[in-house]
């Protein structure tokens, strides 16, 4: 019975890790300042964004919600592949206000 309890209670610890995204940071950044910050800047097109604008959580729900359209991956290829996507989300998760290493990602 002790071993089941622990194997559940592994298994439950495990589960937020697993939902963690596993795409590349460092492209991530990269992707972000060459797609993203060409309107996500003062004066673009769009609100001024940096990792440090939302919390980790918050990010989440932007690419659960497809913000820039649907396609199967959430965005659409305008934005990128669905492999720059997944980075991008990765460095944004990963350097949000309340995640370990927080980050502005520079100009």
């Amino acid at each position: 019975m002790k071993l089941l309890s622990l194997l559940t209670l592994a298994a439950l610890l495990a589960a937020p890790l697993a939902a963690e995204p596993k795409g590349s940071d460092t492209k991530g950044k990269f992707y972000f300042k060459k797609s993203c910050k060409t309107c996500h800047v003062e004066h673009g097109k769009a609100a001024v964004l940096t990792p440090l604008s939302k919390t980790q959580g918050q990010w989440r729900k932007v690419f659960d919600a497809g913000k820039h359209g649907k396609s199967g991956e959430g965005f659409t290829p305008k934005y990128g592949t669905a492999e720059q996507i997944l980075d991008i989300k990765t460095f944004l998760i990963n350097h949000a206000s309340d995640s370990p290493q927080p980050e502005t990602c520079g100009g």
